[in-house]
């Protein structure tokens, strides 16, 4: 055996024993790896708490403009800018006061002011160095004792709740009476109070949005959040997946869009190119040799300042006077302007001045000179034409 068959058969002996080794040493276990939101679940982000509130018997819409649903349902409010538009918070108020349940989290932006006077409930900020607060900020979850109208409620002295999404560095006071609220060392995170004949429940976090239902205790925190019954309506609003501007005018002003456009397809339509003339076309008709020939002329003086019409002239004359005068070829020019003032009757030197004009600077001398040479062609051409009829 070779040498190189022996290096051969080593490295395979090597790559077949290492691969038993790493099937030996290998096992295969599933896993199971959440799969990327599609379809509703990944542009809205109350899909999970509205499927949960529905298997609880509730009726859920996820809604972008502010429309009050009936008295006794409730209002959940994420990314909600409190005070963008004073006729949409006081309809908010009111529906709340009329015996509404107000569900607001801690991403109320706007009109804090506003918000504190109506309801309430004031968000108070714990006196925290740079570095407490970056970790109280970081905070993830933390553990609260339930309470109703300033008591713990039975059993919560031994029954905490996990609560996530928390905003550490600040937490809830009230000058009202609390009805609710969830209280640790901190302070109180969430709280509840009456206004008229509805509430309002603030929670210091961010429970209910995307995946959040499924930390801590977030679904027993929204049930007790809206003190939510079988066949209640729950509405989510949010301003950050808010309809687009084209759909808020079509919903708030949809006569007005229609007018407009109809207004500028008129304008359109009445500036616009014609398919056809806006007048009926004239009735084609052939033009007659006069206007042809004065057409032509008129062509030729403006194009060749009348020297190509001159020359014209007189070779027409020339010819009608050969019919004449057999030797009109051969005559001289003199003599030619005899022989045609024999002929028409006109003056001799009329005729010859007539013959040699061809420079014409101006346009109605040259008028007057083709004028005459083509009156006399004419009675050359007639003169000859009875003579002919007289012969026979």
């Amino acid at each position: 055996m070779t040498r190189a068959r022996i290096i051969s058969v080593l490295v395979g002996l090597s790559l077949v024993s290492l691969i038993a080794w790493v099937a030996n040493h290998t096992s295969w276990e599933d896993t199971q790896v959440p799969m990327p939101p599609k379809g509703e679940a990944l542009t809205n982000p109350f899909y999970v708490v509205q499927r949960f509130a529905e298997a609880l018997g509730a009726h859920t819409a996820w809604d972008r403009v502010l429309t009050p649903p009936p008295t006794g349902s409730v209002i959940v409010l994420s990314a909600w800018h409190w005070n963008l538009s004073s006729g949409r918070r006081k309809a908010l108020e009111r529906w709340a006061e009329s015996g509404g349940r107000l569900v607001i989290d801690r991403t109320l932006a706007g009109g804090e002011s506003e918000f504190e006077r109506w309801s309430g409930i004031v968000r108070g900020y714990r006196d925290l160095d740079r570095t407490q607060f970056a970790a109280a900020d970081h905070q993830l979850c933390g553990r609260f004792q339930e309470e109703q109208n300033g008591i713990p409620s039975s059993g919560s002295s031994e029954t905490l709740y996990l609560i996530c999404e928390l905003d550490g560095g600040s937490f809830l006071t009230t000058r009202k009476s609390a009805v609710w609220a969830l209280r640790d060392a901190s302070g109180i995170q969430a709280l509840r109070v009456e206004v008229g004949r509805g509430s309002v429940t603030v929670i210091n976090a961010t429970p209910f949005r995307e995946r959040s239902l499924f930390e801590g205790d977030h679904g027993w925190l929204f049930v007790a959040a809206t003190e939510m019954r079988r066949g209640d309506e729950v509405h989510f609003m949010s301003e950050d997946a808010h309809a687009s501007l084209l759909a808020l005018l079509w919903q708030h002003g949809a006569p007005v869009v229609v007018l407009t456009l109809a207004l500028v397809a008129l304008v359109l339509w009445r500036g616009g190119v014609r398919f056809g003339p806006l007048a009926a076309a004239p009735v084609a008709a052939r033009r007659s040799l006069v206007e042809q020939i004065r057409g032509t002329g008129q062509f030729a003086l403006r194009q060749g300042s009348g020297d190509s019409l001159h020359a014209a002239s007189v070779r027409a004359l020339d010819e009608a006077a050969q019919r004449r005068v057999p030797v009109y070829a051969s005559l001289t020019a003199s003599e030619r302007a005899a022989a045609l003032a024999r002929l028409t009757g006109f003056d001799r030197d009329a005729l010859a001045r007539a013959v040699r004009h061809g420079r014409v600077r101006r346009s109605h001398d040259l008028r007057g000179t083709i004028a005459l040479l083509e009156t006399a062609r004419r009675r050359t051409l007639t003169k000859h034409t009875r003579s002919s009829h007289a012969t026979r």
